[in-house]
């Protein structure tokens, strides 16, 4: 019994070995592959201008409030002010909830650069000019950080486009955007914020309007009423001729009056000699 019970355990050993050496190896895991990129990520164009660490997410934010947008950056006091003052701000909101298409960019100066200008500045305008100042910073459609090379020169703001009064030029370069008024040259420094009705850029700059330094010319002195030359000249040589008569009607007489007077001596001579003899 126990050869026999060896031996049967001698080949369920055997045996399973044997199953084992002829079992097939477990097939390698496939390798992950990295999903193809979309053609629509691959050709996305580069955004020229940086999002800044403390804009707001447009997420978390409305659109249609640029005061709230603003507020949460925390660098634009002073532009905040001015929007408020003079009721753009109202305006732009209002557009923005009506609006249905185009967009709205702003060109939005930070407090340190409206404290680089000239002392007094700002208080010197009157309120059709500050007007004119924030219009001047707000282009009618929305521009996206990666097409400002697409803008045409100069470029249209809700102040106008007069190339001879408020000339508005934009040069993108690598990832560096600039803008020339004619009177400064200031750069967008970031994206505030962004989405696809709404963009906000933080200048370096205050940009200032040509005409608001344009020389006038100064108005004529009033003149007084000459007579003509040729008259005057004829005037003059009338009273030169009106002197000279005069002198020669004196001098005639004075010659009239010394003849006349030789004569009566030559007549009292002649009969003093006549009674004598």
């Amino acid at each position: 019994m126990k050869q026999t019970a060896l031996f049967s355990f001698s080949l369920f050993l055997l045996f399973s070995s044997t199953i084992l050496a002829i079992s097939p190896a477990p097939a390698p895991k496939a390798s992950a592959k990295t999903p193809p990129t979309s053609n629509a990520e691959a050709l996305s164009p580069k955004p020229l201008v940086p999002t800044l660490p403390q804009s707001p997410d447009s997420s978390d934010s409305v659109p249609d409030d640029i005061t709230r947008i603003l507020n949460k950056a925390k660098i634009f006091s002073v532009l905040i002010r001015l929007l408020k003052t003079t009721e753009i701000m109202n305006n732009i909101n209002s557009q923005l909830i009506t609006a249905k298409s185009g967009g709205l960019t702003i060109l939005a100066p930070d407090d340190a650069a409206f404290s680089n200008l000239k002392a007094g500045f700002l208080n010197s305008l009157n309120e059709g000019q500050k007007i004119e100042l924030l219009q001047f910073h707000i282009l009618p459609e929305y521009v996206s950080s990666s097409n400002f090379d697409s803008l045409s020169n100069p470029v249209q703001t809700v102040a106008g486009k007069d190339p001879a009064r408020l000339p508005l030029n934009v040069n993108a370069l690598g990832n560096s955007v600039n803008i020339s008024t004619g009177v400064v040259n200031a750069s967008i420094v970031g994206v505030v914020y962004s989405d696809n009705k709404l963009a906000i850029y933080r200048l370096d700059k205050v940009l200032l309007p040509l005409d608001f330094f344009a020389t006038k010319a100064p108005a004529l002195a009033p003149t007084i009423a000459k007579a003509p030359k040729a008259a005057k000249d004829n005037s003059a040589a009338q009273g030169e001729d009106d002197t000279t008569q005069d002198q020669d009607n004196k001098s005639g007489a004075v010659s009239s009056v010394c003849i006349h007077r030789t004569t009566m001596i030559m007549l009292g001579i002649a009969l003093v000699s006549v009674a004598m003899m």
